[in-house]
């Protein structure tokens, strides 16, 4: 069945905060902390396609304990942010790639692919219903979590034939509030992330889930997140729990792990790429052993490593522990090509610089 043109209707929330209330929160909102007045919700059957697209009023949703999630974890998600710019104009930073990134792991965990527009639409709907959520100063966005699950009634090993979609909002503050600092990563030898064939490439709860007990073990010996290895040969670097990695050489040369099929396709990462290159450095893409990470780190041949992700952009990478050593790269502080390339990329979600890749869709 094919979903027919986006559209949705507008049910306001009658116990929205108040504008006091509403500046209090985003005064301070941290991230995932607090939500808008306002979610999206649409349902696919095989009969429907897509359909019953609306903004209603923010709030829990009744399933049934036999739903299929629930027993399956056929669901997916993403995450995107929608920016205010110096002249009070919201704009969303690539959302485009989000939809096909949502289609990509609908098609992974047998769900039905939400059609661009729905996408688009959705997000666009529930950002001008919940305009006023949209802080500004620093490095404050508004965070946008599409996300689709299983939501037949149902106990048996098949793909649903009742999907529900929604989309909800949460003002985020900035991540660094001290400044950009550099965080400790674990490396984990006991756990993977993913494997070949598996959903690695997907955006879906359970990597993450997968990704939380080496994260929890990280944390006991002093360190902020998990770095994961090749499921196969446990020597490949693949990422962390839920960030892209890259390592800047001596040369000026960045060097990113390659899309192997159990790594995801950040599109943070692919805009790093990007902007990176726009700066006039090379950048490759290609498999990194961890050997290669202690050793260049150790005698100099990589000076710089950082992460990337949609909540923090870029995170600066210092030390590098494991089961019997550690090595750190840097001086404490973040380092010239990380600061500059996260200098360029927020400067072009903000409006500060020029979109020279037509990746800002306005919004209001």
């Amino acid at each position: 069945m094919t979903s027919t043109p986006f559209a949705a209707t507008v049910s306001r929330n009658p116990a929205a905060k108040t504008p006091e209330q509403r500046d209090a929160i985003l005064a301070d909102p941290g991230f995932g902390n607090h939500f808008t007045d306002h979610m999206f919700l649409a349902e696919w059957t095989p009969d429907t396609g897509w359909a019953n697209g609306r903004v209603v009023p923010y709030g829990p949703l009744s399933i049934d304990p036999a739903t299929a999630v629930l027993h399956y974890a056929q669901e997916i998600f993403e995450g995107l942010k929608a920016y205010v710019h110096a002249d009070g104009s919201v704009w969303l930073f690539r959302p485009e790639a989000n939809a096909a990134r949502l289609q990509r792991s609908a098609h992974r965990l047998a769900l039905p692919e939400l059609p661009t527009d729905w996408f688009l639409g959705s997000v666009t709907a529930l950002v001008d219903a919940d305009r006023d959520w949209v802080p500004s100063g620093g490095e404050k966005s508004l965070y946008l979590r599409p996300f689709m699950f299983a939501s037949e009634v149902f106990l048996g090993v098949r793909p649903s034939q009742h999907v529900t979609y929604s989309v909800i909002a949460s003002p985020a503050g900035a991540y660094f509030k001290g400044g950009v600092k550099p965080v400790s990563i674990w490396l984990s030898s006991q756990y993977s992330r993913a494997g070949t064939g598996g959903t690695g490439a997907a955006k879906c709860g359970g990597n993450y889930a997968a990704s939380l007990l080496p994260q929890q073990e990280g944390m006991e010996h002093g360190c902020e997140q998990v770095v994961f290895l090749d499921s196969t040969e446990h020597t490949w670097i693949e990422e962390l729990g839920g960030m892209n990695l890259y390592f800047v050489h001596s040369d000026g040369s960045i060097v990113t792990p390659t899309l192997s099929g159990s790594i995801l396709e950040g599109i943070t990462r692919d805009s790093i790429i990007q902007v990176a290159r726009d700066l006039g450095h090379e950048v490759v893409e290609r498999r990194v052993s961890i050997q290669e990470w202690r050793e260049g780190v150790a005698d100099g041949s990589i000076t710089e490593v950082f992460a990337c992700g949609t909540a923090a952009v870029i995170t600066p990478v210092g030390t590098l522990k494991w089961d019997g050593g550690e090595v750190t790269s840097g001086d404490g502080e973040a380092g010239k090509v990380t600061s500059d390339i996260r200098s360029a990329l927020i400067d072009i979600q903000y409006g500060r610089a020029e979109d020279r890749h037509g990746w800002l869709t306005r919004v209001s």
